[in-house]
């Protein structure tokens, strides 16, 4: 069943799983690998990481600039259909399909298939031209028909979506598999427009791969790590501080907005730490359990906005049905991984094992900085355990 956007108020009321990681985000190295069609704007647009945008005015020889996937208006059999690789192999949890400008021109209905394909099946895959006001040839669908992705695994069944207005522009819908896949056939029926997809989900590596004495960041969104909880993320989702490479812009990191409990007049405290009550905290479930040897925190961009300190805690937990219980504010939970640390604007910073106060395993960190600010990215390296 869908959950629409229009029976929500504001973030907080967003499912679950649209707190996950985006598998086929452009960030993470999704990519178009076919598309049916692609006459006003081309299938690539749906992994943006930007808000669609609107011009108005704005034309190409084949009609309307539009800012998403937009196909034709279907004159034969049939329905328009892409397919995306995901970024990192994984579990999806759920999908948003977001028309938003889409308003007379939004694909009236929607599925997603998954499977997993090797690099064999995937060289059948003509290559991608990605050009507006192109279709795919009668001999590449007959090439493509070899993969028979119309049998692909159904995890999202047909759905209604709706048109691109600002109250009815998304539509969330639970997967209904919980198996790891490394592709999506997205269809839309019979054809239309759809501005992004966001395919919500975690990484699943083959740890058997891995071994004991590799050193990995274990919060990595490639290594299966996910933010579960957070307490505030004004301007930027703290599930930024787990992409790959470092931040492109602000907008590309964990941002709170400004506590309003600071004080009127800021005090130091030993060790240059400002003496604050407030605090912001975010929750990472790593992609496995493990040892941890090495941190770094990375304020990239962030300047004049960027934390005082920040501290980094950890637990291990024996099953995920804990995390159901707000494990971000129970502070029993707790132990203090790397005690708070001054923070400096725009820089690097590295703390080696002699740093950190934890030696045992665990399964979960938590980032709190103080008071507020925003953070790039978070490296969270160890050695996996059993």
């Amino acid at each position: 069943m869908a959950l629409r956007l229009s029976e929500t108020v504001g973030d907080e009321r967003k499912p679950k799983f649209a707190e996950l990681n985006n598998l086929i985000s452009e960030k993470l190295g999704g990519r178009v690998l076919f598309a049916t069609d692609d006459w006003f704007a081309v299938a690539e647009n749906l992994l943006k990481e930007s808000l669609p945008e609107w011009r108005e005015g704005e034309f190409t020889e084949c009609g309307k600039w539009m800012d998403g996937w937009e196909t034709r208006r279907r004159r034969k059999p049939g329905h328009d259909w892409c397919i995306i690789k995901l970024g990192v192999p994984g579990v999806i949890e759920g999908v948003d399909v977001d028309t938003s400008y889409f308003t007379g021109n939004f694909a009236p209905r929607v599925s997603l298939q998954a499977t997993v394909l090797s690099e064999q099946d995937e060289a059948i895959i003509p290559e991608r031209r990605s050009v507006f006001g192109t279709e795919a040839s009668n001999d590449s669908l007959i090439q493509m028909e070899t993969l028979h992705s119309e049998k692909w695994e159904t995890i999202i069944p047909m759905t209604d979506a709706r048109p691109g207005y600002r109250d009815t522009c998304h539509t969330y819908m639970p997967s209904t598999s919980n198996h790891r896949f490394t592709h999506v056939r997205f269809n839309i029926f019979p054809d239309g427009g759809v501005a992004r997809l966001k395919v919500f989900g975690f990484a699943v590596p083959d740890w058997s791969l891995v071994a004991p004495s590799q050193l990995l960041d274990l919060a990595g969104v490639s290594n299966g790590g996910v933010c579960l909880e957070y307490s505030d993320a004004h301007y930027g989702h703290p599930r930024n501080l787990i992409s790959p490479g470092r931040g492109v812009t602000m907008a590309d990191g964990w941002e709170t907005a400004r506590r309003l409990d600071r004080p009127p007049v800021l005090v130091g405290q030993a060790g240059g730490v400002l003496a604050v009550a407030g605090f912001e905290w975010t929750v990472l479930r790593l992609g496995h359990p493990g040892k941890i040897s090495r941190i770094e925190i990375d304020t990239h961009h962030f300047k004049g906005n960027f934390p005082d300190s920040c501290r980094i805690d950890g637990c291990f937990l024996q099953s995920q049905q804990k995390e159901s219980e707000g494990i971000g504010t129970n502070d029993s939970l707790w132990q203090v991984i790397l005690p708070p640390q001054k923070m400096r604007a725009h820089s690097l910073h590295h703390y080696e094992s002699e740093a950190l106060s934890l030696a045992t395993p665990v399964s979960h960190v938590r980032i709190v900085m103080a008071p507020d600010g925003g953070i790039s990215r978070v490296r969270i390296f160890g050695h996996i355990v059993n």
